[in-house]
């Protein structure tokens, strides 16, 4: 068999090996077979050693499938708007989903968010922000999936409560005289879309981000329909789904005092942070970390780095390299006792 000009190391060990048996004379058929797996084990374990199984991305204790984070944003706003939590999210390896919201009225959305959580296979984590409270509230209704709803400076309604009623509970927010009404017309008819005016858009909405920012941010609003801000929930799921609450301290949209009132009528972990309305985008860590708390309460099970071997498959890799390195060491020894009597008899 023809042999490499330059053999590696591997090839030039398992040479060495083989030009002892001609001299081996006393070597036993019985302890050819060893010889034969010690030769084999020495080519095969650097292949099984370069070639250890990854756990997978994004997997919980004992299999158990981590749940999909979906992010719903409010009005006056986009999904950017999470744009900083989906990227620490994936970061981390969680599946993530930030659908649109049509903000044409509770019961329009939360029915379009319904339909979109039904495509999402797997437990779901739901979180919505501001207005989008609301639609998560109604969506997750009768959806065995939603294990854990995440609520971030959010309206938080009960049945036959509006985000327009809630607004009215509790002083501390500015939004009502910041609001601009226009009129639109549409293949349905028409109503009346309701923005923010643009040099109320910083102090109202987002006071802790940059002018320069919320001034892009005002142009690219999106509004909400005047008559689906003032619809009434027909449904309540925090009331049978284990909820977290993010109350922003310095929120000009939605007061703080109506968010802790929600949080805690419904019996919600919440956690307070210095912030204007929009939590996610000034203080996306704190928000991630909800986040992930509900990941993990709702059987996500601990994050793990993509690691070496673990489980069945690795103890079956570490079984297979325990015998080869027995066969080794046995077939090397007896390959040194033959050699040994080899000599005595030359002796």
């Amino acid at each position: 068999m023809a042999v490499s000009s330059s053999p590696g190391p591997l090839n030039r060990r398992r040479i060495s090996l083989i030009s002892l048996i001609p001299r081996t004379t006393a070597l036993s058929r019985t302890g050819a077979l060893p010889l034969a797996l010690a030769m084999t084990a020495l080519c095969a374990a650097p292949a099984v050693a370069a070639a250890p199984i990854a756990s997978a991305p994004g997997a919980g204790d004992g299999d158990r499938v981590r749940p999909t984070v979906v992010l719903v944003h409010g009005a006056f706003a986009d999904a950017s708007g999470w744009n900083d939590v989906v990227e620490r999210l994936q970061h981390r390896g969680y599946k993530v989903v930030a659908p649109p919201n049509p903000l044409r009225g509770v019961s329009n959305d939360s029915t379009y968010v319904a339909s979109v959580l039904k495509s999402i296979e797997g437990p779901i984590v739901l979180a919505g922000h501001s207005y989008g409270g609301a639609v998560i509230s109604q969506a997750a209704a009768g959806n065995p999936n939603v294990k854990a709803l995440v609520y971030v400076s959010a309206f938080m309604p009960d049945v036959g409560e509006s985000p327009e009623g809630l607004s009215s509970k509790f002083a501390g927010s500015e939004l009502g005289p910041a609001l601009n009404p226009v009129p639109y017309t549409d293949a349905h008819g028409g109503g009346t879309d309701l923005y923010i005016k643009n040099d109320k858009f910083h102090s109202v909405f987002a006071a802790d981000l940059s002018t320069a920012q919320t001034k892009v941010m005002a142009v690219e609003q999106r509004p909400v329909a005047a008559a689906g801000f003032a619809e009434k929930a027909t449904a309540a799921a925090w009331k049978t789904i284990p909820s977290w609450f993010v109350v922003a301290k310095n929120d000009k949209a939605i007061a703080p005092d109506l968010e802790r009132f929600e949080a805690e009528r419904a019996k919600s972990r919440t956690i307070e942070v210095n912030s204007s309305h929009v939590a996610m985008m000034s203080h996306p860590d704190a928000v991630t970390k909800v986040l992930r708390e509900a990941v993990s309460a709702a059987g996500g099970g601990s994050e793990r780095p993509v690691l070496a071997a673990t489980g069945s498959k690795a103890k079956t890799l570490a079984g297979i390299g325990g015998l080869a390195g027995a066969a080794l060491l046995a077939g090397t020894a007896l390959v040194v006792r033959a050699h040994r009597r080899g000599g005595d008899a030359r002796d």
